[in-house]
Parts: C-alpha cells; structure tokens; sequence
C-alpha cells in the first residue's frame, strides 16, 4: 500500500510529436547559436588582433620617417630628445609601448625608464636588413603583438630600430568590450528561434492531436494494414475532388491500373453519374451505380475540418454477382409467372371443354381442345427447333405467355436459328429478358396494336440479337442516356426515376454485353430497336 505521506505520481504518456519536435529544435538551436557565438569571438580576436598589427606597423613607420627621430638617433644624446616625443606619442595612440634602439639593441627608450640602455628583447634581423615587419613576441611587458622597422640615414644606411607593440592583455581588454554584444546577438536570435520554435510546436501538436510519434507510426502500420484488408473498396477525396488515398478494393472495382492519388475524379475514366456522385461531395447512402462493367454500391460522407469541407470519405461493395444472380431469380420468377399464366389459360381451356362435352356436343370439345393444343405445340416445336440454348428458349416461351396475358402479342421472327454460343446462360438471360421486359413495357405504354418482334440469329461466329416495339419509341436526345443507372421512362419522362432499382435493366443489359466482349446499338423514333451482337464462344473457350 502506499505511504499516505507520498506525493501521487502522475503518470504521464508517450511524449508527443510536437514537444519532442520543440526539444530538439531548441537543441540544434542552442548548437548553433552556441558555435555562431564562438565562431564570432574567434573571428573578433583576430580581427582585433590585425587591427593591433596594422595599428603598430603604422606607427613604426611614421617614426622611422620622422626627421626628428632620424636626426636625434644620429645625435650625441639621442635619449633626451626622444624618450618625451615617444612617450607623448605612445599616450596619444594608446599603445603599449614604443621603443627606439640602435642596432646592438641598446634601447635609447622605453615606458620603463629603468629598462633604458638595456638590450632589446625580441627579433631584429629583418629590420636590420632594411624591411619592416610584425610578429607576437613575450618581452619585458609580456606577450604583445609588435612591429620592428628601420630607421635608415640619408644614404639609406640603417641607424637605428624603432619597434611599437600592444600586449595580447591589452589586445584581450579590447576584446572583452565586444563580448557582451556578441553574446547579446546570441541570445537575441536564440529567443527569436526559441519563439519561433513554440510556435511551430503549438500548430503541429493541434494538427497531430497531441500524439506521439511511435502512436502515428503504429497508427500508419494499422491503416495500412486495414486499408489492404478491407473487402470493400475506400475511396478518400480532398476539397478540390483530388484522390487522397485509395485501397486494393477499390482499384480493382474501379479498374484503376496505376496508383490515383493526386489526379481528380474526372480523370479516372468512371461513368459520368458515378464522377458527378464523386464531385458533389454529398451524403450518399447505398446508391447503385454501374461503371467499368460492374454494378457498385456506393456510400459517401462528406468530411468537415474546422467547418470547412475537407472532402470526402466513399466506399464502394461490388454487386455485379448479387445483381446477376438477382437477373436470374427475376427470370425464375418470370418463368413462375409464366407457368402460373399458362396454367390459368389451360385451366380455361379445360372448363371450356368440359361444359362443351356436358352440353352435348362432343365434336366441338374436341375441335377446339385440338385446336388449342395444336396452336401452343407449334409454338413450342418453332421455339425448340430454331433455338438450341435451353435456357433461351425456356426464356422466350415463358415471355411469350406473359406477354399474351398482358395483352402484348410477343412475336417471334421466323429466322430465328440459334445453335449452341457457349455464351453464359445466366449472361444471355441478363440480357434477352431485360430487354423483352422493357419491350413489353413500351408495347403497353403505346396505342394498340401492341407487338414486340423478337429475332436471334447467327452471323460468321457472332450471336446477333434483335428486339423491337411497337411502343413510342426514343428521341435522339434520349438515346445516349437509355443505358445510365436510374435512367427510366416509365415514372417521369426522360428524369431518371427516383424509385429504387428503377432504370437498372437496361444498364445490366450494357453491362452484360460489356463483359462478353460485345455491342449493343438503339434506334430511334417510333418503336425503339435494341441490337445485341455477341461473339460466340468456341468450346475451348468455354471449357473449365
């Protein structure tokens, strides 16, 4: 148990990005501000310490020209005259020393009195050979930088030296009057990037949240992980309708070869509904669009950063198979109603010929039940002979009935030949009754007579397919819009409908057509006609 006279301790988290980012920043700032300071008080010391070389030479050369010193040198008493002219001299420049001697280095003065006579300390043979000259040298006055020139006579013999020097403390006194605004800039420009620094911290440690960097990596690792994981297709768009990020999923339902990021919406080649879906950045909740071949349902939520729109997040489930399989139990049932129809007539058919055996008359029960079955059997021996799909001919006997009692008369063109194509049964009942149901349709909507001609042939290794009404047919202008998602004449003209699953058979049709590597081609005007031309498949194609 815990002492009750301990503090808690308080547990502190991961440190975040931002503070770790401020700390080291303010690390290299010290650094540098530290090795700037240096480098300036290096680059001051020698710089006062040239000041001092040329300030010495100067004066040793104005008095190794002097008259008065030229003369006093080559003069009997050469002390009296010139130690009061130096030292006034040295007083008023600010020197350390100025001493004149003659060339056996006795010193003729000095800021010392007593040092006068004695030899003088330091080098003098390049004086002696006539050429003035600096260097830093440890005399009577300690180490100083000095200059040592000549002094030369008429006949330019040499008579005497004159050497000045400023001592390295004197040099240092100089220097240490610099240092406060050297470390004055110093500290100016480490509080500036110190503030700076903050500040930076402050918007990165809001634009991170406050999080670490091991939390952003790890969080990285997991969106990754998840982004390649997920089976539905995620689709992340900024504010100017760019790619941000997109998954696995997605490239592959959208059949996006190359990475997108960065490229716009309209740049991805998808169905113009799905793009304008993408550019309006608005709430979408499983909205069914068709694009690329297949049949996608789309959700989107637009995102908002600090009340502006930041884009939006979209996912996208593949519905292709669910819709196919969906096709296929719509033509079940159609071949359910189909049987429910027939079976309706038969059970007519059936009374009639027995209130005719009941009344008598034999003969004409037999007539007409003869007739009856004669008319329903050729239908079935022309539909079977011509059409060797299975399926197909299911197909267009259990579309005959309906039609019949819906009143459309469903006709189906004596040229119709159809040998075995290899195509997908499922594919060709996408298609065939898709666009028998919407013929149907458009016979109703018309003035009667009310026909639907059917037609299906085989032309050089292509199943060629024709389907036309008798209804009121296409516009010019609502031809290119017949096989968009949602595009429908049946609720509201040429406006798409707004129903559910409305406006989708058409769009399944070009889909299908699509995926086998076929066409599909509409007229216009009165009676619209749709042209399906498939290539048929040999049975190496179609072998498992």
């Amino acid at each position: 148990m815990r002492r009750p006279d301990l503090p808690l301790r308080r547990r502190t988290g991961p440190t975040s990005l931002a503070r770790q980012l401020l700390i080291l920043q303010g690390l290299v700032l010290a650094v540098i501000v530290l090795t700037a300071t240096a480098v300036a008080y290096v680059n001051a010391q020698r710089t006062a310490q040239h000041d001092a070389e040329g300030q010495v030479t100067a004066i040793v050369a104005a008095l190794a020209h002097s008259p008065l010193v030229i003369d006093a040198v080559a003069g009997p008493r050469p002390t009296e005259v010139l130690q009061p002219y130096v030292e006034t001299v040295r007083r008023d420049t600010d020197i350390s020393f100025i001493t004149v001697f003659a060339p056996d280095r006795t010193r003729y003065t000095h800021p010392d009195p007593a040092e006068i006579g004695r030899s003088f300390i330091g080098t003098i043979a390049p004086a002696l050979a006539g050429r003035t000259f600096t260097e830093t040298y440890t005399g009577t006055l300690g180490p100083s930088v000095r200059a040592t020139g000549p002094v030369v006579d008429r006949d330019g013999d040499v008579i005497g030296l004159v050497s000045a020097g400023i001592t390295l403390d004197a040099i240092g006194v100089d220097l240490a009057r610099s240092l406060p605004g050297i470390a004055g800039v110093g500290l100016v420009t480490l509080a500036v990037g110190g503030t700076g620094s903050w500040l930076i911290s402050r918007r990165l440690r809001r634009q991170t949240r406050g999080l670490g960097a091991p939390v952003l990596a790890r969080m990285l690792d997991y969106y990754e992980a998840v982004l390649h994981a997920v089976r539905e297709g995620l689709l992340v768009v900024d504010g100017n309708r760019r790619v941000q990020l997109v998954n696995d999923e997605a490239r592959r339902l959208l059949s996006l070869d190359a990475d997108p990021s960065g490229r716009h919406v309209n740049e991805l080649l998808l169905s113009g509904d799905l793009a304008e879906t993408l550019c309006q950045q608005q709430q979408t909740v499983d909205e069914v669009h068709v694009s690329g071949g297949r049949v996608l349902v789309v959700n989107q939520v637009p995102a908002h950063a600090s009340g502006s729109s930041a884009g939006a997040v979209v996912t996208l489930r593949d519905h292709t198979e669910l819709q196919a399989l969906t096709g296929e139990l719509d033509s079940v049932r159609a071949f359910a109603e189909s049987l429910r129809a027939q079976a309706h007539e038969a059970g007519n058919r059936l009374h009639t010929t027995v209130s005719l055996i009941e009344l008598g008359r034999e003969q004409d029960a037999v007539e007409f039940a003869t007739a009856e079955l004669a008319s329903a059997q050729r239908l079935t021996d022309r539909v079977v002979d011509a059409v060797e799909e299975p399926v197909l001919a299911a197909l267009l006997l259990g579309k005959s009935a309906t039609a019949h009692e819906r009143g459309v008369l469903l006709e189906i063109d004596p040229g119709t030949a159809v040998a075995a194509t290899g195509i997908p049964s499922g594919e060709l009942v996408t298609i065939v009754g898709n666009l028998l149901d919407n013929a149907i349709d458009a016979a109703l909507a018309g003035e009667p007579p009310r026909e639907v001609q059917f037609a299906a042939w085989i032309d050089r290794d292509r199943l060629e397919i024709r389907v036309e009404d008798s209804g009121h047919g296409l516009t010019e202008q609502q031809v290119p819009l017949v096989f968009e998602r949602g595009w429908t004449t049946k609720d509201a003209g040429e406006k798409p409908s707004a129903g559910p699953g409305r406006g989708l058979g058409l769009a399944l049709v070009a889909q299908a057509v699509r995926r086998n590597g076929g066409s599909v081609a509409v007229r216009s005007g009165p009676g619209a006609q749709f042209a399906v031309s498939l290539p048929v498949r040999t049975a190496v194609e179609t072998a498992p």
